[in-house]
C-alpha cells in the first residue's frame, strides 16, 4: 500500500490542477491505515474456512489441539452463518456512519469482531458449533458496518481528482488480508501454535489497528488535528473548485437522509443492478469453481493454501495496474469524460471475467487443461478488480453525503446474490461430475456479467444527483441554458478527465 501510494507523490500530475497540498499527506496516511483495517477485516472473515479443516481432521493439523465432529452440514451452518448477520447492518451500517463518523463505527466494528476471534477456540472447545454458529453471526453484525463506513469515509477524504486512486488502493487491502490467512494458515495450523492461532492472530491485530486506528484517524480533514490548511482546502474544495459535478462534497448539519428518492433514483438503482450483477458473478468463481476443479479436473484446489490465494495475489497486482493506466491516460491529458472512465473500467472488470467464464465452460479433462482453467480462474477474479474505478466508487459520485447509505444498501442486496448464487448453481448441477451441467452455470453466469455491466453502460451517471443535498437551494447554471436542470447534473457526462 505504501508503496502504491509513492507513484502519487512523485508526480506533479497534481499541478495542472492548482492548490493540491502535499503530494503525499494526511489523506494517504488515512488511506493506508483503511488499507491494513480491511486486510484485518477480511482476515477475520475467512479464518474459519481455512481453520475448518483443521478442526475436523486431526491428520491435516497438530495433534496437539482437539478435533471435532462436525458433518457436512454442521460445516455449512458454520459458514454461512457469518453472512446471516452480515446482510443485517449493511444499511444501518452506512447511515450510523454518517450521522455519527466513520471513524468510530470502523473502530467498533473492527474491534467487537476482533474480540470475537479471540473466543472462538473456548466456544468451540466448551459451547459446541452451535456456539460458534451464534459468534460468527455476531460477527458479521460487525463487519456488517465496515464496508458502508469506509465508503463514508473514503467521500470525506478522497479529492475529486484522487477518488478511483484512493477508493482502489483501499479496497485491495481486502484482497491482501484474504491472501496473507490463506496462505500462512496451513503452515501456523500445522505448527507448534495449532488451529486456534488463526484466530489469535488475525484478532491480536485487529485490536491493535483499531487503537492506532483511534488515535492517528479522524472522520473528516476538520476534525484532523495534524492537517496543513493547504491539504484541508484542496480535499474541501475538489469538487467545487475543479469539477462541478462533485459539487456535493458539503461539511453542513446533518441532513435527513432522502430515502424514498434514493429509491427511486434511475442512476442509483442501475448501480445497484450492477452490484448484485458483479457479486453473483465473483462468488459463483470463488465458490463454485474449486468444485468443478475437483469433480470434474481432479485438482482440489481448496486444500492447497498458496493456490488458493493465488487469485486474490493476481487481484491485488491488477488493481495496481489498473491505477496506473488511469493514471497515465490522465498524464496525457486525454479529454475523456469521467462517465466513460467510470464505464470503462466497469466494462474491463465485469466483460474479461465474462470471457473467461465462457472458457472455462469448454475445459475438459487433462493436464495441460488443468493449468489453462487455474489460468482462468485466476485471470477472471484478477480482473474483477478494475470495477473499483468503475460501479465501487460511483456510490460517492452520485452522493457525497449519503455515500456510505448507497453503499449499504447496493452491497445489503448484493450479498442476497452471493447466497442465491449457489444455491441456484446446486439446481442447475445434481451431478457434480458432468461437464455439461457446468458448462450452463458458466453460460448462466457470464450472461448476469454481460447484462450486469450493460445496464451501467447504457443507464449509470457519474453526476452529483439533487436528492444528495435535499436541503439546498440551487440556481441552474448558465451551461444548463436556464433550463432549470441542476447544474451538476447538466455536467455529469462533461466531467474534465478521469479520476484517478
Amino acid at each position: 500500500m505504501v508503496l502504491g501510494c509513492l507513484p502519487c507523490c512523485g508526480r506533479n500530475g497534481y499541478q495542472q490542477i492548482g492548490n493540491t497540498g502535499p503530494r503525499f499527506g494526511v489523506r494517504h496516511l488515512q488511506c493506508i491505515l483503511v488499507f491494513f483495517g480491511l486486510a484485518v477485516a477480511y482476515s477475520l472473515r475467512v479464518n474459519l474456512s481455512v481453520a475448518i479443516v483443521a478442526m475436523t481432521d486431526r491428520n491435516s493439523s497438530n495433534h496437539d489441539f482437539p478435533e471435532y465432529d462436525w458433518n457436512e452440514s454442521t460445516k455449512s451452518y458454520l459458514l454461512s452463518s457469518f453472512f446471516w448477520g452480515y446482510v443485517v447492518t449493511q444499511v444501518p451500517g452506512g447511515h450510523l456512519s454518517a450521522i455519527y463518523g466513520a471513524k468510530y463505527m470502523l473502530f467498533f466494528g473492527v474491534l467487537i469482531c476482533s474480540c470475537l476471534a479471540l473466543l472462538t477456540p473456548f466456544c468451540a472447545d466448551y459451547g459446541g458449533w452451535k456456539l460458534v454458529v451464534v459468534l460468527r453471526a455476531v460477527q458479521g453484525l460487525c463487519q456488517g458496518v465496515i464496508f458502508p463506513s469506509t465508503h463514508t469515509f473514503l467521500s470525506k477524504w478522497a479529492p475529486a481528482e484522487e477518488r478511483g486512486r484512493l477508493v482502489g488502493y483501499c479496497y485491495s487491502g481486502s484482497q491482501f488480508g484474504t491472501v496473507v490467512m490463506l496462505s500462512v494458515s496451513g503452515y501456523i495450523c500445522s505448527s507448534s501454535l495449532g488451529w486456534p492461532s488463526t484466530f489469535y492472530a488475525p484478532g491480536c491485530a485487529g485490536i491493535l489497528w483499531a487503537f492506532v486506528w483511534y488515535f492517528y484517524c479522524s472522520s473528516t480533514p476538520a476534525q484532523h488535528p495534524s492537517i496543513s490548511p493547504s491539504e484541508r482546502r484542496y480535499i474541501e474544495s475538489s469538487g467545487q473548485a475543479r469539477r462541478s459535478s462533485d459539487a456535493g462534497r458539503e461539511e453542513q448539519p446533518r441532513m435527513q437522509t432522502p430515502w424514498l428518492r434514493i429509491l427511486t433514483s434511475g442512476p442509483f438503482l442501475v448501480l445497484v443492478l450492477a452490484h448484485c450483477a458483479n457479486n453473483w458473478g465473483f462468488w459463483t468463481l470463488l465458490t463454485e469453481i474449486p468444485t468443478f476443479m475437483k469433480n470434474v479436473l481432479g485438482l482440489d484446489i481448496k486444500s492447497n493454501g498458496p493456490l488458493s490465494a493465488l487469485p486474490y495475489f493476481a487481484m491485488i497486482l491488477l488493481t495496481c495496474v489498473f491505477i496506473w493506466l488511469s493514471d497515465v491516460l490522465k498524464q496525457r491529458a486525454t479529454a475523456i469524460p469521467l462517465s466513460f472512465s467510470r464505464k470503462f473500467f466497469n466494462t474491463l472488470g465485469m466483460w474479461l471475467p465474462m470471457l473467461a467464464l465462457v472458457g472455462l465452460g469448454y475445459i475438459t479433462q487433462g493436464e495441460a487443461n488443468v493449468r489453462l482453467a487455474i489460468g482462468l480462474l485466476t485471470a477472471a477474479v484478477a480482473t474483477n478488480s478494475a470495477t473499483y474505478l468503475g460501479f465501487h466508487v460511483n456510490h460517492i459520485d452520485l452522493s457525497p453525503n449519503f455515500a456510505g447509505t448507497l453503499m449499504g444498501i447496493t452491497n445489503c442486496a448484493a450479498n442476497f446474490m452471493s447466497i442465491l448464487a449457489p444455491l441456484i448453481v446446486g439446481l442447475i448441477v445434481w451431478d457434480e461430475t458432468n461437464p455439461a451441467q457446468w458448462r450452463i452455470v458458466f453460460f448462466f453466469t457470464a450472461f448476469v456479467y454481460f447484462i450486469g455491466n450493460l445496464l451501467f453502460m447504457l443507464f449509470g451517471r457519474t453526476g452529483v444527483q439533487s436528492w444528495n443535498s435535499p436541503v439546498a437551494t440551487r440556481t441552474p447554471s448558465p451551461a444548463a441554458g436556464g433550463s432549470g436542470v441542476e447544474p451538476e447534473e447538466a455536467d455529469q457526462d462533461r466531467a474534465p478527465l478521469i479520476d484517478a
